[in-house]
């Protein structure tokens, strides 16, 4: 077992960091699952996972954001939201 499939044996962090109009990208050990709990198979340390729900690969993105023209910010999103300052 490598050691970065147990969380416990000096595994470096899992991050999770959204794009500006881009996908979420996911760094480190990490198990991705379905709805049912069912294990999706990774090949990879770092994937980008779809946030404009649009991707013909989801949960991967594939890139169709640029097409469509997705917006949304790479920070933290406030409800309702803040005035511009100016």
């Amino acid at each position: 077992m490598r050691s970065f499939d147990r969380p416990d044996v000096g595994a470096e962090p899992t991050t999770i960091t959204p794009y500006r109009n881009g996908p979420y990208l996911v760094r480190g050990p990490f198990t991705l699952r379905d709805q049912e709990g069912e294990e999706i198979p990774t090949s990879r340390r770092t994937i980008a996972l779809c946030r404009c729900g649009k991707s013909r690969m989801r949960p991967y993105c594939d890139g169709t954001h640029k097409l469509i023209d997705f917006r949304a910010p790479g920070v933290l999103e406030t409800w309702p939201p803040e005035p511009a300052s100016e």
